[in-house]
């Protein structure tokens, strides 16, 4: 979820089973009137046949015939003689343009399913292309920012100093938009969406959020589902406070996978063949960077946005791992700095997205509003999963001070669907395991795909083909398997990538188009 443009990871708070009422933009209204899409061509060198659209839906739902917005979307036409219909396509966020994946997941599937169905990308409200958009306080993200662990009572005051800006400034810019910005009103404009493409059904492929955002569309329009697709699963149940807590254990780990992975090339890396003074190395590269950024860019917090993408995807290892060698054995700061600039600067793209990010997800569930809850929970976390525990916990920070009121996460469990798909990695970071077996709990007669051993965030169409056919198989004739286990069918991790020293390719070119339409934080 943070750079290039999106806001991936994804986490949450709901009571689990609990049934909630809909929130506001859900209740009962008058029907919606769309028109249809006109599409135009807007194909580029990647995705050539693709095409470019928009539709007008209501701002707030109960008042239809009031403000309306518009939502950008792209198309990739079927080209079979028999269609499926529509397959919405979402890479998650909350913040993330789903404009190129459209051609990403059009390119990428077999050709005879993609044939199949109109393939649908759209930016969500307050995203991106759609009208609206949204860009709180332009720079948020402009290094070098204080060091994210408040070790001092200083550093934590100028770090809530920056969040408090932050949301103050979307308060005053966007004060009439902000009440419309959450996941239950982004569900209801994809059923305007269905609406404006003429289909009494729609198919969904989301990420991540993404998989959030189809199981909230799914309980709202059940009979309006003909097939589901989830992979790398938001808990519902934790969204989002706990749900961001879960993740910095998770991202731990991930990232002492690194240092692993690491210590076995010590012949290629220099830095030791102990995974635990390989990640020591790392914490000291941090203090140094504290103290002085390599090229007045990459501080402390910095080095942790660089690094943080390697917990969603492990074909960035090998340049990472190049920066901290080149870093720690010839204090040379280059290959770093190019890091940062790769995985984790913040363009205006990316400003959108983590606006958008915060504005939904502090709008979707209940946050504590006392900061000393937030101090006393974070710092129990970095006890024992210090990576990631305080940069998680700025980057939703917003959320304590943010200017509208809440709303009730719904229950998303669902006896009224088709059967869905559902993939999981087990060490997936961003979407801890429990999330895929929670919603597979939830929807009756889903099927639950596991990557066993895999720790990448967004697993099909990565290169796995395992998986990839089972996904190929639903989206043909909407067979799901069942087994007697928490999994009904299991793959094997992709393997993990050599050094870019090796002969042997370091990221699969698939994997990586992927996640860099993914993003981080989302």
């Amino acid at each position: 979820m943070r750079t290039r443009a999106a806001v991936l990871c994804a986490a949450a708070a709901v009571v689990a089973g609990s049934v909630t009422a809909l929130p506001a933009s859900a209740a009962a209204r008058a029907p919606v009137q769309v028109s249809p899409v006109t599409w135009k061509k807007c194909g580029t060198t990647d995705y050539p046949t693709l095409q470019c659209g928009s539709v007008k839906v209501p701002l707030d739902y109960r008042n239809p015939r009031g403000k309306q917005i518009a939502l950008a979307l792209s198309r990739v036409p079927h080209t079979a003689s028999a269609s499926q219909g529509p397959l919405l396509v979402n890479p998650g966020g909350p913040g993330g343009s789903g404009l190129a994946l459209a051609g990403f997941v059009a390119s990428a599937l077999p050709k005879k399913v993609a044939a199949q169905y109109d393939i649908i990308g759209f930016d969500p409200r307050g995203v991106g292309k759609s009208s609206p958009a949204i860009d709180c306080a332009p720079g948020y993200f402009k290094p070098v920012r204080p060091d994210s662990v408040p070790a001092t009572p200083a550093l934590e005051q100028a770090n809530l100093k920056r969040v408090q800006s932050f949301t103050a400034a979307c308060g005053k810019k966007y004060a009439n938009l902000l009440p419309y910005l959450d996941t239950v009103s982004a569900a209801q404009d994809m059923d305007s969406v269905r609406q404006a493409l003429g289909a009494r059904r729609i198919s969904y492929f989301g990420y991540s959020y993404g998989t959030y955002l189809g199981a909230v569309y799914a309980k709202l329009h059940p009979d309006r589902v003909r097939r589901l697709v989830l992979d790398s699963i938001v808990d519902p149940t934790g969204v989002w406070y706990e749900d961001n807590l879960s993740q910095d254990y998770a991202f731990n780990d991930r990232q002492r996978a690194l240092m692993t992975w690491i210590a076995k090339y010590n012949s290629t890396y220099k830095l030791g063949t102990d995974p635990a003074k390989v990640e020591a190395e790392w914490y000291a590269m941090r203090a140094a960077l504290a103290k002085k950024p390599a090229g007045g860019k990459v501080g402390a917090s910095e080095l942790e946005d660089t690094f943080i993408p390697g917990g969603y995807y492990n074909g960035y290892w090998p340049y990472l791992a190049d920066a901290f060698s080149a870093y720690v054995n010839g204090k040379k700061t280059a290959a770093l700095v190019e890091a940062y600039e790769n995985f984790a600067a913040v363009d205006a793209s990316g400003d959108n997205g983590y606006s958008v990010y915060a504005a939904v997800q502090c709008r979707d569930s209940s946050w504590p509003r006392d900061w000393t809850q937030w101090r006393k929970d974070n710092w129990a976390v970095y006890e024992k999963a210090p990576f990631m525990a305080w940069n998680n916990a700025w980057y939703n920070a917003a959320c304590a001070y943010w200017p509208t009121k809440t709303l009730k996460p719904l229950n998303i469990a669902n006896g009224k669907l088709p059967p869905a798909l559902l993939f999981q990695a087990t060490d997936d970071a961003a979407t801890p395991y429990q999330g895929g077996v929670t919603v597979h709990r939830l929807l009756a007669g889903s099927g639950l795909v596991v990557e066993q051993g895999g720790g990448n965030h967004g697993i099909t169409l990565s290169g796995n083909t395992c998986l990839d056919k089972y996904l190929a198989t639903y989206l043909t004739d909407g067979t799901v398997p069942h087994g007697d286990g928490t999994a009904d069918a299991v793959c094997r991790k992709t393997p993990d990538p050599k050094p870019l020293t090796t002969k042997a390719a370091s990221t699969s070119s698939r994997g990586s188009s992927l996640h860099d339409l993914l993003g981080f934080r989302g």
